[in-house]
């Protein structure tokens, strides 16, 4: 297993993360992830550390807790081992402040979720998307002070805008706070919108990248095929997929999946071990968490690490993958002596 610096911090990281979203299986969303329980999820998380794989990220919302719970348990034992990445702001509860990154919530959510962990501390503490009704000052304040408290040890952002994340930044440095070292962002070869703003901001500000659904909930993990119907147990046709339809263009999907099967074959690899070793060589990518109903599946996972595709095959996926982008990028791309792409080759 390699290991990645996490952002700007000093923490290493492993390439692969393992994702708990498929504990607890708590509503009708996520039990067409996963329903995995406490002895299931004790031989997962083996499994994973037994191939150097020691991160683990959950939240509050998956599951409305279960997760955390069962996550907690299975590591029951191994605690300064693992690495652990939990997230709040989105609705868990009741009441008028059951949602966002206020100071009186954020309190309130990490004291939960260290209870449901079963921890005295989380490693990684992400606000889970923006909260636009929160001065950005009292969320970071709010974090620098669990830091400070040693309840958590670094902060991170997920599904931020640009603006969100560098206006958080210049905050967090204007006061001395602590700053966002990760951002947990959804990128695959099928939307690859991260590479337009994002990554050139993780660059700059040195804030290191967490794929989530690196395969596109199960897109590009070889099911999905032209001219065949949809597999009747995907997260996708059980309506468990994060990624709206709305957003899929299939056409662009099944032009990927055909360069996928050529690269595969070169390399005796499965089309999911190729999409996810694609993605282990762009900049800014820290770690890809991948998840898993059951242990075959965890495998084969794994099975992306340790060797590379060639910069010539990353290059004919890039190709088929690529799409137009949109204004002000394609303007800037006009001008790439003032804008320089970032360097993925």
């Amino acid at each position: 297993m390699e290991y990645r610096l996490l952002g700007g911090s000093g923490l290493y990281v492993p390439v692969l993360s393992f994702g708990t979203a498929t504990f607890g299986g708590g509503s009708d969303f996520f039990k067409a992830w996963g329903n995995t329980q406490v002895d299931e999820a004790t031989r997962l998380v083996n499994l994973c550390m037994d191939a150097g794989l020691n991160f683990f990220d959950t939240a509050d919302t998956y599951s409305q807790g279960a997760s955390e719970e069962i996550l907690g348990k299975a590591i029951a034992g191994k605690r300064h081992d693992v690495i652990l990445s939990t997230k709040g702001t989105f609705p868990f509860g009741a009441g008028p402040n059951n949602q966002g990154s206020s100071r009186h919530r954020l309190i309130q959510q990490v004291e939960g979720s260290l209870r449901r962990l079963g921890t005295d501390y989380i490693d990684v503490y992400h606000m889970h998307g923006f909260d636009g009704n929160t001065p950005v000052e009292e969320v970071m304040h709010t974090l620098d002070g669990l830091v400070q408290s040693g309840k958590v040890r670094y902060i991170a952002a997920s599904n931020f805008s640009g603006w969100h994340l560098m206006k958080a930044q210049s905050i967090a440095d204007r006061y001395g706070w602590s700053r966002y070292v990760a951002h947990q962002v959804y990128y695959s070869l099928l939307h690859r919108e991260y590479e337009w703003e994002l990554m050139p901001l993780g660059i700059d500000q040195k804030v290191g990248a967490i794929v989530w659904s690196p395969l596109a909930a199960g897109r590009l993990g070889g099911k999905y095929r032209r001219n065949q119907p949809l597999p009747p147990d995907s997260r996708v046709a059980q309506g468990g997929s994060p990624i709206p339809q709305m957003v899929v263009n299939d056409e662009h999907l099944y032009n990927i999946m055909d360069v996928l099967d050529e690269v595969a074959e070169e390399v005796g690899k499965t089309v999911a071990q190729v999409a996810l070793n694609w993605l282990l060589q762009r900049p800014t990518v820290s770690s890809i968490i991948i998840g898993a109903r059951n242990e075959e599946q965890l495998q084969q996972n794994l099975g992306a690490v340790g060797w590379n595709l060639t910069p010539e095959q990353v290059r004919k996926l890039d190709k088929a993958s690529e799409l137009p982008t949109i204004y002000p990028y394609w303007h800037q791309r006009q001008n790439t002596k003032l804008n320089p792409l970032p360097k993925f080759y």
